[in-house]
């Protein structure tokens, strides 16, 4: 079976170890770069426009991780079915696929754009932003909106190109884009020259044109270096979604779009419960947020690359290797988030500093916070992990499933049964006990054998565990973790 041609990665033959590290480590860099552009833009916004402004971008990051849940479950979904493609060699496949999911993305965010503008204010009201913060974060949204047609577009590019298993391609345009979000922020903010300051709308505004940038040179590049899945020619129709990609990105995409809609939501929901507890206590979560970004972007840059080697067995019938990425992706996760962990533990001063000032007393209060809930992600790690062997086996209700039950009932019901005796540490505390009940479910579903049994690259085919295959040929397939 011959490579496909250009930049694609062969994540099926090699050691396991070296080839996740190798392949997620470019992901992994992508995604502490956008924490740290993140973070850094919220620097600017905390020292230029104060404590309100810094509660008022927390609260619209949360609405926008909502809004990008759904393409992540498209873009999750179409990388499975690319990467099974490419691991039968099939390059064809590869691109109708990828062409059905960018046409699908642009009409998806032309829709979600326009209803996100106007429906922003109920939004925020639902979440009980306080006064200066709601003024502050409708004014961000509100541009952000307006940019999300060329995010979600670059978001869908870099997924596709991760399930081709080049995981480089999308680093180098994610640093073009945080370099162009950093250095516009202060300017755009504050003003410069000729330049008038925009405050709030200055932030969205830079992270609009870093996006606007991003994307336009990435589809540059991909056409100039010609990687395997550009289209040309009669293949450009593929731009407009076929009814068999799109019943496949759909009925998969869904669920994993909503399993991020589960988590984004339950965030809503915490934003609305910190928000009652006054500005002070709504500033040091937002900066809290921030410090835990780093922690959670790890999980989902190793989970997504287990997922992408996952999928490339499959399609080359090598199921007798899920069991090993499982694993080598579980001391992956626990090596890297642990130690991120660590360090952020032994720094947070300084680092809860850099976005409330040397004297807000908000400090004191995000470091607590930091203490009681930050090593819930490991744990968070270690399920998304196994979510993305699962999903790649065609697994996408159950995990669903599991958040759901972690983030509502025992995330929630720990904070309203334990409140009135706790305070607010009784939501702070409701991470790491609702992250380790997520963990135990997750490995009891990954254990049974079922759904590894059916695991092939077969588009329609149901994968979910239920099935009733053979325990004794499953367990020969694909030993557990």
């Amino acid at each position: 079976m011959a490579p496909p041609p250009g930049r694609s990665r062969d994540l099926t033959s090699g050691p396991i170890l070296k080839t996740l590290v190798l392949f997620s480590a470019p992901t992994l860099a992508s995604n502490i770069l956008q924490s740290l552009n993140g973070s850094i833009n919220s620097v600017w916004v905390g020292r230029l426009l104060g404590e309100g402004a810094l509660a008022a971008t927390a609260n619209a990051n949360v609405v926008m991780f909502l809004v990008f849940a759904a393409a992540f479950g498209f873009g999750m979904a179409a990388t499975v079915k690319i990467g099974q493609a490419f691991g039968a060699g099939d390059v064809l496949a590869a691109r109708r696929t990828f062409g059905s999911a960018v046409g699908f993305c642009v009409l998806l965010s032309l829709v979600v754009g326009t209803l996100g503008w106007v429906f922003a204010p109920e939004l925020l009201t639902a979440m009980g932003a306080p006064g200066e913060t709601y003024i502050y974060a409708l004014t961000y949204l509100r541009v952000i909106f307006v940019s999300m047609p060329a995010s979600m577009i670059t978001v869908m590019l870099a997924m596709g190109l991760r399930g081709g298993g080049d995981a480089a391609t999308p680093l180098k345009f994610m640093i073009l884009s945080s370099v162009l979000d950093v250095g516009l922020n202060p300017l755009l903010i504050g003003g410069f020259g000729p330049i008038r300051p925009l405050g709030i709308a200055g932030a969205a505004l830079a992270t609009a044109i870093a996006a606007l940038v991003s994307m336009i040179s990435l589809v540059a590049y991909v056409y100039i270096k010609d990687l395997p899945l550009r289209l040309r020619g009669a293949e450009l129709k593929w731009l407009w979604p076929r009814r068999d990609e799109l019943r496949y990105i759909l009925t998969k995409g869904l669920p994993m779009g909503a399993q991020m809609l589960v988590i984004s939501a339950a965030g809503i929901i915490v934003i609305g419960l910190v928000n009652r507890e006054g500005l002070l206590v709504s500033a040091a979560y937002g900066a809290a947020l921030q410090l835990w970004t780093y922690l959670q972007m790890p999980a989902m840059a190793i989970s997504a690359a287990v997922s992408a080697m996952a999928a490339q067995a499959i399609g080359a019938g090598l199921e007798q290797r899920l069991g090993k990425i499982s694993r080598w992706g579980v001391v992956l996760n626990l090596t890297v988030t642990g130690a991120l962990c660590a360090m952020i533990l032994l720094f947070d001063r300084p680092a809860l500093q850099l976005f409330l000032g040397d004297t807000s007393p908000a400090v004191d209060v995000a470091r607590h916070i930091q203490f009681l809930a930050s090593w819930s992600y490991v744990l968070f790690g270690i399920t998304m992990v196994l979510f993305g062997t699962m999903r790649a086996g065609g697994v996408v209700w159950t995990p669903l499933i599991i958040l759901a039950i972690a983030m509502y009932p025992v995330r929630l019901g720990f904070y309203y049964v334990l409140y009135p005796s706790l305070g607010a540490d009784a939501l702070w505390l409701a991470f790491p006990v609702s992250s380790a009940v997520a963990v135990a479910l997750a490995v009891y579903a990954y254990r049974k054998p079922g759904w590894r049994a059916k695991a092939r690259a077969v588009p329609d085919d149901e994968c979910e565990e239920e099935t009733h295959a053979d325990a004794d040929t499953a367990g020969r397939m694909a030993p557990s973790i």
